[in-house]
């Protein structure tokens, strides 16, 4: 079984349905209780970004079906995300996951008490095939849809996987979004600070397109992320002067366009002094890697402290077992996965932070 994020976010629904909320304009969520002895079951449609994905989830939160269509290594092959080719992998994709999610639960259409799908947000050409699709199952099925958050959902995968109480610090870092957050709820969301600009996991992809990382063999297939990740294992993350973004305003927000800009011109001037043609590899790419790995987790660590600091000084967390969740794909880097829990071990004397990476 696959722990997706962007597919076991179905907690969300299910928690939301029991709830009997409304969570836009003109669409009805049912209440979840169990009929008898029959589950009831929700299939849950995800199409934010580049990759498609479809789950069955019964009311108590378990999987009973997924499945999913990677688009990475078509994106990897382009340089990163270009959004019509995203949409039309997507249409071509959806109808398979979604039968092959319903087969693999051993279930079909009229067997669901209702369908999600990510409504926002995300790229919205990708969120368009996703909304198209399930609407054209709500009218097949006469079942209601149930409208999913994305970053609300990444924020309560862990109540699917673990039994986390609220409240909680949330931690998400991504492609398209970072923020901080205290979860006290469902839907319930104290926003502590949030990226002014662009976010962590787009200013890493970039600068591994600056790098032509997809040129080297050892990279085939890799993310931008995943290839920095491994390539900076071998580097010296001091080798250059890093700038620190924004670390000593006094809040939790976060800008990451500076750091992107400072390494597209610290690899042009690493390429001239080199006397590279474009297009080819630095000989001390790894120090490149390392340097932007450890700027990256200096920015996300000392916002993390000073949420911690906030937390505790508004009383927003239980004083014992405290948790912290982080979620998204640059939260998947071991290195940045180091920092924030040596951050979290720093902060002992006020609770123990527990650590849950998605």
């Amino acid at each position: 079984m696959f722990t997706f994020s962007r597919l076991t976010y179905l907690r969300n629904i299910i928690g939301n349905a029991k709830k009997n909320k409304t969570l836009d304009a003109g669409v009805r969520v049912i209440s979840l209780r169990k009929v008898g002895t029959h589950p009831r079951l929700v299939l849950g449609i995800e199409t934010s970004c580049d990759d498609t994905g479809a789950a069955v989830v019964d009311d108590k939160g378990n999987i009973l079906g997924d499945a999913l269509n990677s688009q990475t290594k078509v994106h990897v092959d382009h340089g990163g995300i270009i959004p019509s080719v995203a949409q039309d992998l997507h249409r071509e994709n959806i109808d398979t996951v979604v039968q092959e999610a319903l087969k693999s639960a051993n279930v079909v259409l009229q067997d669901l008490e209702a369908i999600a799908v990510t409504n926002k947000p995300g790229l919205a050409l990708s969120l368009r095939v996703g909304l198209e699709y399930a609407k054209e199952l709500v009218e097949k099925s006469s079942k209601p849809m149930i409208p999913i958050h994305h970053m609300e959902a990444h924020a309560l995968t862990v109540r699917l996987l673990k039994k986390v109480d609220f409240p909680y610090l949330v931690f998400l870092m991504s492609g398209g979004h970072c923020l901080l957050a205290v979860a006290n709820d469902i839907d319930d969301f104290d926003m502590l600070g949030t990226s002014l600009d662009e976010a962590p996991g787009d200013c890493i992809d970039k600068t591994a397109r600056s790098l032509c990382l997809k040129n080297l063999p050892q990279c085939e297939g890799l993310s931008g992320g995943g290839a920095i990740e491994m390539l900076a294992e071998n580097g010296n993350p001091l080798s250059f002067p890093v700038p620190h973004v924004m670390t000593h305003y006094r809040d939790c927000d976060f800008s990451f366009t500076g750091l992107k800009t400072y390494f597209k011109r610290l690899i042009h001037d690493e390429a001239t002094r080199q006397d590279l043609p474009e297009g080819q590899l630095l000989s001390n790419v790894s120090d490149v890697c390392a340097a932007l790995q450890y700027a990256m987790t200096y920015t996300l660590c000392r916002k993390l402290q000073r949420a911690f600091m906030y937390s505790e000084l508004k009383g927003l967390l239980p004083e014992q077992k405290r948790v912290l969740v982080a979620s998204g794909g640059v939260a998947s880097n071991q290195y940045i996965r180091r920092g924030l829990t040596q951050v979290c071990d720093m902060f002992s004397f006020v609770g123990s932070f527990r650590w849950y990476g998605q």
